[in-house]
C-alpha cells in the first residue's frame, strides 16, 4: 500500500490569498501551516497542491510564472521540514481572454480531473486521499474524485456535506483521527 496523500488548495488554504498572485515574493504561509504540514509529513503522508490558476487564462500572467510560484511554495514549506510530493494546477477558465486557455475543462475545480490526474501520477487511489481547501469548489472536487474532504471555514461549526475545520491545523487534527471520530465530528456530536 502506498503512503496516504493529502491534497491541499493553495490560495487561502496554505498561503495568504492575494488574488491572481504570481509574484513569489508576495507569498506568505498562513499561520500554523508549516507546523501542521510537518505533522502529516512526519506521519508518512505525501502532501500535494491542487490549485486553480485562472490568471493564466485571463492573461494576467503567463503559465511559465507558475514555476516560480511552485518553487517559492516548496521553499517556504522546506523551511518547516516539509517536502511536497507534487504541485498540480489548472490554467483554464471558460471566460478567459487567452484563447488556448479559455476552455471548459475537467481539471478546473470543482471538476475532479486535476485531483484524479494528481492521484494517478502519485500512484494512489483517490478514495484513500484527503482534499483540504477553503472554498466549496475545493471540497466538491475532492468529493467528486472520491476523496475524504475538509472545508476550512472559521465561521462554520458544521456543514452537512463535509467535515469543517477552522484552519489547516484543525484539518490535520481531523485527518489524524479514526474514521468513527470524524463521522461524529461531521454529525456535530
Amino acid at each position: 500500500m502506498s503512503a496516504p496523500v493529502v491534497f491541499f488548495d493553495k490560495d487561502g488554504t496554505l498561503v495568504e490569498d492575494v488574488p491572481y498572485n504570481a509574484d513569489p515574493e508576495r507569498m506568505r504561509l498562513l499561520p500554523g501551516v508549516g507546523r501542521a504540514l510537518r505533522q502529516l509529513h512526519d506521519a508518512g503522508c505525501l502532501l500535494a497542491v491542487v490549485t486553480n490558476q485562472s490568471g493564466v487564462a485571463r492573461g494576467l500572467f503567463p503559465e511559465s510564472a507558475l514555476a516560480g510560484v511552485e518553487a517559492r511554495l516548496r521553499e517556504l514549506l522546506a523551511a518547516s521540514g516539509v517536502r511536497l510530493a507534487g504541485f498540480f494546477y489548472c490554467p483554464h477558465h471558460p471566460a478567459g481572454t487567452v484563447a488556448e486557455y479559455a476552455v471548459a475543462c475537467d481539471c478546473r475545480k470543482p471538476a475532479p480531473g486535476l485531483i484524479l490526474r494528481a492521484a494517478a501520477k502519485l500512484g494512489v487511489d483517490p478514495h484513500d486521499c484527503w482534499m483540504v481547501g477553503d472554498q466549496v469548489s475545493d471540497v466538491e472536487a475532492g468529493r467528486r474524485a472520491g476523496c475524504r474532504t475538509v472545508l476550512l471555514n472559521p465561521t462554520f461549526t458544521r456543514w452537512d456535506r463535509d467535515v469543517v475545520a477552522p484552519d489547516v491545523g484543525g484539518a490535520v487534527e481531523l485527518i489524524g483521527r479514526p474514521a468513527a471520530d470524524i463521522g461524529a465530528t461531521r454529525a456535530g456530536l
